[in-house]
């Protein structure tokens, strides 16, 4: 097995902390040398400038680490079949609302990839469905979470 680090770092500097009218943007780095800006999502609950819309919300964080996932094992089984893929994008949508347990999180995604392929041998309907199926199948993201994933290709 393998472990995969992440470091959030948030700093209150000198705003007020107790009237709940702090930033919450915050920095991900990765050990790759990688970081992203982080907030919580844009609400109601926590309006910019508290949040920052720009910045990646956790929810967000979660239905792009769920899209990759499954776009890598997409990839590698198109290729093991043979299959050339030129492109794949995902409009991918995460639904958060309260679960069976009665708890806000994340309880649907749709994963909408396009995929473009080319080359002497292109899969048919079927073949593509079944690439889905495996992707998902093996996707560590989808093994981890507890919301329904619904695959619609486009």
């Amino acid at each position: 097995m393998s472990e995969h680090i992440a470091t959030i770092e948030w700093s209150r500097g000198d705003q007020p902390f107790l009237d709940k009218r702090y930033a919450r943007a915050h920095d991900w780095r990765f050990d790759g040398g990688a970081e992203v800006r982080g907030s919580s999502a844009p609400s109601d609950l926590v309006p910019p400038p508290l949040s920052d819309p720009a910045a990646v919300d956790p929810e967000e964080a979660l239905v792009a680490a769920l899209s990759s996932c499954h776009m890598l094992f997409f990839l590698a089984f198109a290729a093991k079949a043979g299959f050339v893929v030129d492109s794949y994008r995902d409009e991918a949508v995460g639904v958060l609302g309260r679960d069976e347990r009665g708890k806000t999180s994340i309880t649907a995604v749709a994963l909408r990839p396009a995929v473009t392929f080319s080359g002497a041998l292109l899969p048919d309907a079927a073949a593509i469905d079944d690439l889905h199926h495996r992707a998902h199948g093996a996707c560590y993201i989808a093994n981890s979470i507890r919301a329904e994933v619904t695959i619609e290709p486009r």
